[in-house]
């Protein structure tokens, strides 16, 4: 019994690092050939640089624009991700604590966005509509949207986790319901506040296609896009290429990095109801 249980962890642990090394070999090979000449680059293997050339960065971030698509993107992640906790927040422990019949329908027509796919021509007709596209402000209101749903859904399983009394209790003390949302449930959340945080600012920072649809003007690109153009321009020079990649993917890996003990704790304590 003892042996078959060492060789089933064995190979639990084998397939698990063969499924890594598919996520990180790829990671590898930018990060070693964004470091390489020119020449050496164009074979993108995983051998180390005859010469480490960290001059490559210094043009990837002169020659493209990598400052202003750096802090669209910060400005983007960081302002949909605080308006999406803003909402989740109230909405969710609103819909959470209020059981009737038009609560219920409110929070199954919101998280039924996680099952729908985004129709692009009919939310392109509304955008040009209320003149939105193009704008900065267009595109954080679509990023909130479309991550609003499952951000409700998380939130709204870790609000029914906390015992219904404590509210009892605050009322009782004489709490008003703003007092009620912003002195009791506000402080409750703030683990899976931290969470959707942190997930819906990696998911609008790595986001290739809205802004591609929605931003026609190259000066509101954010990170994503820049990559993009940067390689239509040096398609030929991959070690300019993989720095560029490496810069773009570096701030979100290091919140991720920073912010993974939330992120775990946050999705598995509101995923416990639903």
């Amino acid at each position: 019994m003892r042996a078959r249980k060492l060789t089933a962890g064995i190979l639990i642990n084998a397939v698990t690092c063969c499924v890594s090394l598919v996520f990180i070999l790829p990671l590898l090979v930018v990060l070693l050939n964004a470091f390489k000449s020119k020449a050496e680059s164009n074979t993108m293997t995983l051998k180390l640089p005859a010469e480490w050339m960290f001059e490559n960065f210094q043009t990837v971030v002169e020659r493209g624009k990598l400052f202003l698509s750096f802090f669209n993107s910060l400005f983007y992640a960081g302002t949909g991700a605080v308006l999406i906790v803003f909402l989740i927040g109230a909405a969710g422990f609103v819909l959470a604590r209020n059981r009737s019949g038009i609560h219920r329908f409110v929070y199954y027509f919101i998280i039924l966005g996680i099952a729908l796919p985004i129709n692009n021509v009919t939310l392109m007709k509304i955008m040009k509509l209320l003149g939105l596209v193009n704008t900065q402000a267009g595109i954080i209101l679509i990023y909130t949207a479309i991550n609003l749903p499952i951000s409700l859904f998380i939130v709204f399983g870790f609000i029914r986790n906390i015992p219904v009394e404590v509210d009892e209790a605050a009322i009782i003390d004489g709490c008003t319901a703003r007092q009620l949302l912003l002195k009791i449930g506000l402080p409750l959340l703030s683990p899976v506040m931290v969470t959707i945080f942190v997930l819906n600012f990696m998911a609008i920072w790595n986001d290739f296609t809205m802004p591609l649809y929605y931003l026609n003007n190259s000066g509101k690109w954010p990170m994503t896009l820049a990559v993009y153009n940067f390689f239509g321009i040096f398609e030929n020079q991959w070690n300019l290429v993989c720095a560029d990649i490496t810069l773009t993917i570096l701030p979100v890996l290091i919140i991720f990095v920073l912010a993974q003990k939330y992120i775990v704790g946050g999705v598995s304590a509101g995923a416990v109801k639903g």
